[in-house]
């Protein structure tokens, strides 16, 4: 871990207005108390692309919703974890809780950080609200925390659902060595089985500094219908073009994956190698309702253009669940009563309709199959099949 990461960590305050480095003006003495936000999200390294998306689009909701809600003024006081070392994310949300006396954890870009920051959610008994880490059992290691964003179980099952429904009957599967990676190649391989497909070899590639060639080269051999890939936000434009430049495409073998891989964030770089590649995913920025046409809109003006992608969603809904929660508490932000609050929510988002399991804390949402297309110089995930009300299966 670079020792300037340190240096690198931001200690924000958003504003409705604008991001700002400082505190915000202060409040009248008899105002209402600030409700502190620990936002821990990777803005450097090999993930800083979910952290900017994150940070956007909690930024976003505060301008669009107001810095202020039962009548609290909202703060937000952004860390940059690094994204790599569950060392740093356990330290930064210690100094959040005991320091800076937040009321509410979130972010946590990675699996492993956010197990990291669930034992300090525990013991201070504050809410953590998890946007992007994706593994099915992070809601098990804190009673407080509540998924904002998804879980790749829960997006797996329908691909590999919908693999053996249209006549793919022989798979490799290559996902990254750790916790959703995992949960992925487990979900697709019985899900599969069960729809009469055979999955010929299992393949992990390490998460950090991967080199997807050997891999590749092992698929091509193996001369299977199609390539499964799980790889995190990040890492596809990497794996589009090693497999066209390896001539799996060519060699008639099909690239299916999840919408990890064909991120939206990224998908003017991976351009034309993303040709026909489906994908399952809970939201893609051609989700065509009317709700998400308008944040597709106000996120790109907000942010010189860039296009949202899930992470932003998942923080665009955590604060929607934490403010529709703090209406309900009138204000209180004791953990407890705001879990409480929290539990069985339902709302439309952009992506869609969603709820919160009471019983789990995990996100109940549709789940989308997509096909990557060119309109006009870009290109979209366009939805053409879904499975509604998905919870995550538990691996």
């Amino acid at each position: 871990m670079p020792d300037n990461i340190n240096h690198q960590r931001r200690h924000l305050l958003l504003g409705a207005a604008a991001l700002s480095a400082g505190v915000l003006p202060a409040v009248p003495a008899s105002a209402a108390e600030p409700l502190k936000i620990g936002l821990i999200v990777p803005m450097s390294g090999p993930f800083a692309s979910t952290g900017r998306q994150i940070e956007a689009a909690v930024k976003l909701y505060l301008q669009q919703n107001g810095a202020s809600v039962a009548g609290r003024p909202v703060e937000i006081l952004l860390k940059d974890d690094g994204g790599v070392a569950p060392d740093v994310t356990k330290r930064l949300a210690q100094e959040l809780v005991s320091r800076d006396k937040v009321q509410v954890l979130a972010g946590f870009g990675l699996t492993p950080l956010a197990f990291a920051a669930a034992p300090v959610a525990t013991q201070a008994k504050v809410p953590m609200i998890v946007m992007a880490a994706a593994t099915s059992v992070i809601p098990q290691r804190s009673p407080y925390i509540v998924r904002t964003g998804f879980t790749l179980a829960q997006v797996t099952a329908p691909m590999a659902q919908w693999a053996a429904r249209n006549k793919i009957r022989n798979v490799v599967t290559l996902v990254s060595d750790y916790g959703p990676g995992l949960d992925a190649e487990k979900v697709f391989v019985k899900d599969f089985a069960e729809g009469g497909g055979k999955v010929g070899d299992s393949l992990r590639a390490p998460l950090r500094n991967p080199d997807y060639a050997p891999f590749l080269a092992r698929v091509k051999d193996l001369k299977p219908d199609a390539l499964f890939v799980f790889v995190p936000s990040g890492e596809g434009a990497a794996v589009l073009k090693q497999f066209t430049e390896r001539g799996l495409a060519a060699a008639g073998i099909r690239l299916i994956c999840t919408g990890d891989v064909l991120d939206d964030d990224l998908m003017a770089s991976i351009g034309p190698a993303a040709a026909g590649v489906v994908s399952s995913h809970h939201y893609s920025a051609a989700h065509p309702s009317a709700e998400n046409k308008a944040y597709v809109e106000a996120f790109g003006k907000a942010n010189k253009g860039m296009r949202p992608n899930f992470h932003s969603v998942g923080a665009y809904d955590g604060m929607h669940l934490l403010y529709q929660a703090l209406k309900q508490t009138r204000g209180d932000s004791n953990g407890d009563k705001l879990l409480a609050a929290m539990k069985g929510m339902a709302w439309t988002s952009v992506r869609g309709p969603v709820s919160i399991d009471a019983a789990t804390r995990d996100i109940v949402q549709t789940v989308y199959i997509r096909r990557a297309e060119q309109s006009g110089a870009a290109w979209y995930n366009v939805e053409f099949d879904q499975a509604e009300k998905v919870r995550d299966p538990g691996v």
